[in-house]
């Protein structure tokens, strides 16, 4: 490809697929083992557009992918828990990418573009792509190993390996006045705004043990296995930057990476209910922290929290002793 010529569509897919499309959706079925039907559903759940029946847009390498899905399949998976595994796939790398994208264009293209600018910019990416692949599988082994040894950590206590229902903290960490500070800074501004937080409260629940389940924006959400990690998440975060943060005890539900039940519930309304730069805690965690060095909890007025009832919360401050 010329140096000064604009990559096209063409040019980015063959750097990253790597292969030329040969196959319309009936034959790279028709090749891989599986029915037509169980290959448009694998498509749909990792996020593809669906393709008109005599297009060639599947490559060999669309093949072997669902060649291993037919391994899968005769090793005693079922097509439902496939399709399940191909959706989590799907959505995560899809924002990976999304991400990933934004980070490396962000930070190679010059602000005043010259032409040029896009092809060096492949160049760049065809250079360090081997080492994006070999990074994202070691650090999706080593993530692995990490939710494979929290499930066997709660099987420990429940005797089940994959428990419907677990004890956890929950944690909501809200910046404050977002809406206002959104209206008054630019778009890069805004963008910096949020990466910085999302950054600090990673590393900061990463530091700590504990897990960052999901970030929206202006708020995050961590689960943590002790009252203990919960409190030293919280009080690290609210030196960081003005936060609100609300953070409960009890029985959770994980699915798709996700948590559900009413302890998720109770710490979103506790966060509602905190003012700027406090930390409110239900009498679950509280009664969890009561007495451990470095935290100091203060009783304050019952509260109706909706769709809960009245809750009682707690102030969670940094012991001064």
């Amino acid at each position: 490809m010329s140096e000064q010529r604009r990559p096209t569509a063409e040019d980015i897919e063959r750097l990253l697929v790597g292969l030329p499309p040969r196959h319309t959706r009936a034959e790279v079925a028709t090749e891989a083992g599986v029915s037509q039907d169980l290959a448009a559903r694998i498509w749909r759940a990792l996020g593809f557009a669906q393709r008109a029946d005599d297009a060639v847009a599947f490559t060999d390498a669309d093949v072997a992918a669902l060649r291993r899905v037919r391994r899968m399949l005769d090793g005693g998976l079922d097509e439902q828990t496939v399709i399940r595994m191909a959706r989590a796939l799907g959505q995560t790398t899809a924002r990976l990418a999304q991400w990933q994208a934004e980070i490396f264009v962000g930070a190679t293209l010059p602000e005043e573009r010259a032409e040029g600018d896009l092809a060096a910019l492949l160049g760049t990416a065809q250079e360090l792509l081997p080492d994006f692949q070999h990074v994202l599988v070691h650090v999706w082994r080593a993530q692995l190993a990490a939710a494979g040894t929290r499930l066997l950590a709660m099987a420990d206590v429940h005797d089940e390996l994959a428990p419907t229902r677990v004890p956890l903290a929950v944690g909501f960490a809200d910046l404050v006045s977002f809406t206002r500070r959104a209206r008054e800074l630019d778009e890069k501004e805004l963008a910096e705004l949020v990466e910085g937080f999302e950054a600090r409260a990673s590393d900061v629940v990463a530091c700590h043990g504990a897990r960052l389940v999901k970030t929206l924006g202006d708020e995050v959400l961590f689960t943590a296995r002790t009252a203990e990690q919960a409190g030293a998440i919280a009080l690290d975060l609210a030196e960081t930057c003005e936060l609100r943060i609300g953070m409960a005890y009890g029985p959770v539900v994980p699915m798709m990476g996700d948590v559900f039940g009413t302890t998720v519930n109770l710490a979103a309304r506790l966060t509602a209910i905190a003012r700027p730069g406090t930390i409110l805690v239900d009498a679950e965690l509280a009664d969890g922290l009561d007495g451990r060095e470095g935290y100091a909890l203060h009783k304050i007025r019952r509260r109706p929290a909706r769709g809960l009832g009245v809750v009682q919360p707690y102030v969670l401050r940094r012991s001064s002793s």
